[in-house]
């Protein structure tokens, strides 16, 4: 904890020096996902990017309670107070219980981050665990006025909480503009206001997930659980709330009234936001049919791939940008990812390699590891500290080559930079090693898939279960699309 870290709050929209609220702990609450789909290129980017935060504040020397949510009630999806159940949605149209549905994708997510090497959180509360707790906020928002019932709903009164305080402070909003530009959506005839948002909402009879309250047999709000949740595991007050982009507003917003109106405070010190993933210049959907899952990635599979990139690669595309500007995703960006990739580990086995000589110290290497440190506690500039590695991979490379000679207190700072900030902080992993091993098991998967295939023709069922049955039993899920079989590990 010797270096000072500075991290752009987006509260105060400026860079701020980083002071923990309990001495050498660090406490951040992450916005994960929400589980009624596969996980797609747009998970990466936050998952990476905090992982990375994580990472580093350990390897400051800070302990670290790091939390990370799952979504499983997925009823109130960004502005949509009235909107669908995604997660009911995707349970009618499969035929499954909503919990079937979060554990499928569950299981796909930690996959996923898995394979991209992001450490797992210290807690990982679900929506749907801690009810009890977003009806005893939603009690405490009552009691102090910020909130209203109709008709077995309850809402946040934006309105009489901006005249105490002041709605939109994350955002830069302010309630006239809103008026003007919110739209209305059907249902909303209980809101004293159009941007009054649901706290508790009563189920339809036809809705699945449902749990009694006071006021009520409903479901939380969206923006209630991350309130209820990050105050349980990191108490009244904590460091850093991380989340994308597009979750400033409405999400987080609320959330920063809501805990005013609970707690009395706003309850987090800096708030982080990562910006999107572009493609071509559009944020990824399905309906602009540019929408990619990780599996599409690493398998190649996507109309849009010229080829399969691995995981590291993906998590290499993401750290050569800067985690509050856009990244706009391309076949020749993940290419050039790929080659840069090759070279940093390509560097940390010849380090291993060559002859280091002598006690002189080599200044520009010195220096390059200052840099680096430098750009990582300048509000995690990873492109930059990418930057300085790669000019110290020359360095490297001109010694290999026998036109320059490296002391052993090179090797200390080499040893430092290659041997635990590229693993230990940016969270890359040599991928070479067991590429041979990958794809035998690939092989012989796509293998199995064809004996399974020709039983589905011959409308031998049973021998086609008994091969998904057994593939799942050894870890591989598979998945029957109008377009073949996907699979993943």
């Amino acid at each position: 904890m010797g270096r000072q870290y500075t991290i752009y709050n987006t509260l105060t929209r400026r860079k701020e020096n980083f002071e923990t609220i309990h001495p050498g702990m660090v406490g951040i609450y992450v916005c994960g996902p929400t589980v009624y789909g596969e996980p797609h290129l747009g998970h990466a980017r936050p998952a990476v990017t905090y992982d990375v935060l994580v990472r580093l504040m350990k390897y400051l020397g800070y302990k670290v309670r790091y939390v990370r949510n799952i979504t499983d009630v997925g009823h109130l999806e960004h502005d949509a107070d009235e909107g669908a159940d995604k997660i009911a949605q995707k349970a009618k149209l499969e035929s499954l219980e909503p919990m079937e549905v979060v554990q499928t994708y569950t299981i796909a997510y930690h996959d996923a981050m898995r394979r991209l090497n992001t450490l797992a959180p210290n807690i990982e509360p679900r929506a749907s665990g801690h009810i009890i707790e977003q009806i005893e906020v939603i009690k405490k928002i009552l009691q102090a006025g910020y909130a209203y019932e109709s008709n077995g709903s309850v809402y946040f009164d934006v309105q009489a909480y901006n005249r105490d305080h002041k709605y939109g402070l994350l955002s830069g909003r302010n309630i006239d503009d809103m008026l003007e530009t919110t739209r209305a959506l059907d249902g909303t005839q209980d809101k004293r206001s159009p941007f009054d948002f649901a706290l508790w909402k009563k189920a339809s009879p036809e809705h699945i997930m449902r749990w009694p309250s006071p006021w009520s047999d409903g479901f939380p709000g969206w923006h209630l659980e991350c309130s209820a949740m990050s105050e349980k595991y990191l108490g009244e007050t904590f460091d850093i709330h991380g989340g994308g982009m597009d979750l400033q507003f409405p999400h987080h917003e609320c959330e920063l009234a809501q805990n005013v109106a609970s707690r009395g405070c706003q309850g987090v010190k800096y708030w982080m936001h990562n910006n999107l993933i572009t493609i071509n210049g559009k944020k990824m959907g399905k309906s602009l049919g540019n929408f990619i899952t990780l599996n599409e990635l690493f398998s190649g599979s996507h109309a849009l791939l010229e080829q399969a990139y691995t995981p590291m690669t993906i998590r290499f595309f993401i750290l050569q940008a800067h985690y509050r500007s856009t990244i706009d995703f391309s076949n020749d960006a993940l290419k050039a990812a790929e080659k840069g990739l090759k070279r940093i580990m390509q560097a940390a086995k010849d380090i291993k390699g060559l002859t280091y000589k002598g006690d002189s110290e080599n200044e520009e290497l010195k220096q390059l590891m200052e840099s680096v440190m430098e750009a990582l506690c300048d509000d995690m500039n990873t492109p930059i500290a990418l930057a300085h590695m790669f000019d110290a991979v020359r360095i490297v490379n001109t010694a290999k080559e026998g036109k320059s000679t490296l002391s052993l207190k090179d090797k200390e700072i080499l040893d430092e930079m290659f041997g635990r900030i590229v693993p230990e902080v940016m969270g890359l992993e040599d991928e070479s090693a067991s590429s041979s091993d990958q794809n035998l098991v690939g092989g012989l998967v796509e293998m199995v898939l064809e004996v399974r295939k020709e039983a589905k023709a011959k409308k031998d069922w049973a021998t086609s279960d008994l091969i998904r049955d057994r593939l799942k039993e050894i870890g591989v899920n598979i998945k029957d699309t109008k377009d073949g079989t996907e699979w993943s590990l």
